[in-house]
């Protein structure tokens, strides 16, 4: 370990280097023996010559370089994925729907779902990793029992399941009482009178009434006994992660805020597919990482991963930088662009173009779409620089035709 002196700091602290990768330099300094000051000094320099040389110029067309990055990919990519790697039990929109979905910053995906890590002793029962699946699946009528109509005397019986039930609630023993419980449920969701005999319950309509008879049955598959309504299945798999070999739970649909509240959920490492549903949550920059994780995920999915993450960055940074989740398109960000002109060349050319003649609109031509259609020089590396032959001391310069 070396101890790091003032004048190794200065040395460190007088490079143009970001915060972070000062600290960086700091810790690999303190990793190493007997680090003298001539070392550091050359480390630094080796450092902060190679990070002069990632940025990017003044004047570069990162935006441009960026589409291009994403968008040729994109056409070699399959045009309908229903498969999720590694979990064939669960169906996920991959491929160029998912990058549709994202970039359009789709409200509700067409295939939600959740990745639920677990703390460490869940995660290595299987028995304790059930405990949390029978909490966030939605548990309904048709599997916990039969059910049956009695047309003669106008109910309904449920016939439990002893082993479903001491299953799906395994901190309760008694089965009665489980049955007790959801009698009570149905109760309160239904709005009838039930009554309950050890695993036997059985209700009725007020009234003898074939047609209510039927509604109840039909709004009692609906309710939801146990878990999270929004969430119809889960699948568990022992998987190798960085924290080791686990189980990890899949869910088809997706809450989030309540999933995160469950006990035995890794509220760390847990993430969802949807992006509004991340914001909403966790905040903005929750979000902005999403939106480039399941970008990333989806290209790499595809076999396309060596596109640079940094170009997936820039488009989750314009899609997230006033604090909301934009689309990209003439809905969000195409759409709210300044030049009338650049707006225009999206989508929907006439609306634009009348609705900036009503309202007396001026257009500057400061970005590159506009001037390409006025036909002036871009204002993007030679573009944005003005030449001038003059003359100086000593000389004399002089154009001719």
């Amino acid at each position: 370990m070396t101890e790091i002196t003032e004048d190794m700091e200065a040395v460190v602290e007088d490079t143009d280097l970001p915060r972070r990768l000062k600290d960086r330099v700091y810790d690999e300094i303190e990793s190493r023996e007997g680090v003298s000051t001539q070392q550091v000094d050359e480390i630094a320099q080796a450092v902060e010559s190679r990070y002069v040389d990632t940025r990017i110029p003044p004047l570069d067309p990162v935006g441009t370089v960026s589409a291009q990055s994403i968008g040729e990919p994109g056409t070699q990519m399959t045009m309908n994925t229903f498969h999720y790697a590694g979990v064939a039990e669960i169906d996920v929109t991959q491929g160029l729907p998912r990058l549709i979905e994202l970039v359009d910053a789709r409200k509700n995906p067409d295939t939600p779902m959740m990745t639920v890590h677990l703390e460490e002793e869940y995660a290595e029962d299987r028995e304790r990793a059930h405990e949390v699946v029978w909490d966030i699946e939605a548990t309904k009528i048709l599997a916990l029992g039969d059910i049956s109509t009695n047309v003669a005397d106008m109910v309904v019986q449920i016939d439990l399941n002893e082993d479903t039930l001491q299953e799906r609630w395994p901190l309760m023993d008694d089965t009665t009482a489980i049955a007790g419980e959801i009698a009570d449920t149905i109760q309160d969701n239904l709005g009838v009178q039930v009554t309950q005999d050890g695993t036997l319950v059985q209700f009725g309509p007020e009234q003898p009434s074939y047609r209510e008879l039927l509604q109840l049955v039909e709004q009692l598959r609906e309710v939801v006994f146990k878990g999270i309504e929004d969430i119809d299945r889960v699948v568990i798999r022992k998987e190798q992660t960085d924290e080791g070999e686990e189980f990890v739970l899949y869910t088809e649909g997706s809450a989030l805020k309540k999933v995160l509240k469950i006990e035995g959920v890794d509220t760390t490492r847990t993430t969802c597919n949807n992006i509004h549903e991340i914001n909403k949550c966790l905040g903005i920059e929750a979000a902005r990482e999403a939106v480039i994780e399941e970008t990333m995920n989806t290209l790499e999915e595809q076999g396309l991963g060596d596109v640079n993450i940094r170009h997936l960055m820039l488009v989750a940074d314009i899609m997230t930088n006033d604090g909301t989740i934009q689309s990209i398109g003439r809905h969000g960000i195409s759409g709210n662009k300044d030049s009338v002109l650049a707006r225009a060349a999206f989508e929907v050319t006439v609306n634009h173009l009348l609705d900036a003649a009503i309202y007396g609109e001026a257009d500057d031509l400061d970005g590159v779409i506009e001037n390409v259609i006025v036909g002036k020089p871009i204002r993007l590396g030679t573009g944005d620089v003005d030449l001038r032959m003059g003359s100086t001391a000593g000389t004399s310069t002089s154009t001719s035709d």
